[in-house]
């Protein structure tokens, strides 16, 4: 088994030698789903894997635009349709220095593998592009979306590509990307997902990923007879997914200790509650400020710059910030301060060394493709609705959430429990949705 799963990352790595984060994406769900596929002939000898791991199609395209000085810049941009088997490409659009074709492969291969999980039809994409929405004014920005969308509406439609938001990627820019792409194709579309409640939006959609993260998390700990309430839980992030997370954690009892930004982290040994909470939204949302700036309304609570709050103590921790964020080290001093469950809300916070320490504790761990996949499941939600050209009510779109995240968690159980008793999660996950696609892949033959 062990040469099976050496070949093929050695097949894999000899094609993307240069793609660390998209490698470490695709050993993970090698290592619990090629054991399967070896135990199961229907799947053996068809290189399902090998096929799921090569993108369908990956587009790069330059991305002029001029600045308010009148400067031109040039950007690249990206889109990474990478299977489409049991629907249309899904998920979302990233607007970061980072971003690489390396990192959007990745996150378009767990996209194929969460979307699965979800239930609904929908297969898995990713793209955006190294532009840096931070600094910029709204014009600039509006700018840089018409300039992107120009290119990118030859590839997406409502039943091809349905691009939605990811990091530097909120309403104002679905807004700007959704007008052009309107009057680029002259029809009003459910093309893109995250917009404004007053055009198409669905309620739930800002909270989804952080209150499904939540759920999935609230269902991890009831299989050991817990519960939220009275848990100290240490956030990082204090984005929309972040904020979302500390909400519905409030709302089921818990204390949230920390939240941080790529500055450092605030530490509130009170708690961060529903005012301070509220404080928060409106620096990071309205004024875009930075954490630090908790301390000038709060002075009792500590900024530690540069750092993360993983040495924090607690019972549960909700990395919602960004993709190894979270290393072995960290992992080893939150098990020493009793931490009891980890459920990530970002894509791959965890490093697999952290994964490993996890699983060796034998503590609920949920990898973000099972964990924060409330997100592009509520835009599942958003394109129903737009299909209808019809609302669901608040609670209509959260009770669907929560069932969602439930059934996910259903899931995971069936494929990820060991004989020990022990629920592992990633593998659970991984064999899930690779089984959903697989089955639909091998339905239609080789394409």
């Amino acid at each position: 088994m062990k040469q099976n799963i050496e070949s093929f990352l050695a097949m894999v790595t000899s094609r993307n030698s240069h793609e660390p984060e998209f490698l470490q994406a695709v050993e993970e769900v090698a290592e619990t789903v090629i054991p399967y596929i070896v135990e199961h002939d229907i799947y053996y000898g068809k290189n399902i894997l090998l096929r799921m791991v090569e993108p369908e199609r990956l587009i790069s395209f330059r991305v002029s635009w001029v600045d308010d000085s009148g400067e031109i810049q040039v950007n690249r941009g990206y889109r990474i349709q990478m299977n489409s088997a049991i629907g249309p490409y899904k998920g979302g659009l990233r607007f970061h220095p980072t971003v690489n074709a390396s990192i959007l492969k990745f996150l378009a291969f767990e996209q194929v593998f969460k979307n699965a999980l979800t239930t609904l039809p929908m297969g898995g994409g990713k793209g955006g592009s190294d532009f840096d929405p931070k600094g910029k004014s709204d014009n600039e920005i509006m700018r840089f979306c018409h300039a992107f969308m120009s290119e990118l509406f030859r590839y997406i439609g409502p039943n091809t590509d349905i691009p939605a938001g990811d990091i530097g990627v909120g309403t104002r820019e679905i807004g700007f990307l959704f007008g052009m792409y309107k009057k680029l194709r002259n029809e009003f579309t459910g093309v893109l997902t995250g917009k404004g409640m007053s055009w198409g939006g669905s309620l739930i959609r800002p909270e989804a990923t952080g209150y499904g993260n939540v759920y999935f998390a609230e269902k991890m700990l009831e299989t050991k007879g817990d519960s939220f309430k009275g848990k100290n839980v240490v956030i990082s992030g204090s984005g929309n997914v972040a904020q979302y997370a500390a909400e519905k954690v409030l709302q089921l009892g818990g204390k949230v200790l920390t939240l941080s930004d790529s500055g450092g982290y605030i530490y509130d040994s009170e708690g961060i509650d529903k005012e301070k909470l509220a404080f928060v939204m409106q620096l990071k949302n309205e004024k875009r400020g930075r954490i630090s700036e908790y301390l000038d309304k709060y002075p009792d609570a500590e900024f530690h710059k540069g750092k993360t709050p993983w040495g924090v103590k607690c019972e549960v921790a909700l990395p919602c910030a960004t993709q190894n964020e979270l290393h072995e080290e960290d992992a080893n001093i939150l098990l020493k301060n009793g931490c009891i469950c980890v459920s990530e809300g970002a894509n791959m916070p965890s490093t697999k060394e952290a994964i490993a320490a996890f699983h060796k504790a034998k503590i609920l761990f949920a990898p973000g493709k099972a964990s924060n996949a409330g997100g592009v499941a509520t835009s599942g939600l958003e394109m129903t609705q737009n299909s209808l050209r019809y609302k669901w009510t608040r609670e209509e779109v959260d009770n669907k959430l929560k069932d969602i995240m439930s059934d996910i968690h259903k899931s995971c159980l069936e494929y990820g429990k060991d004989d020990d008793g022990y629920i592992d999660y990633v593998k659970g996950a991984n064999i899930a949705g690779f089984v959903k696609v697989a089955d639909a892949m091998l339905a239609q033959g080789i394409v």
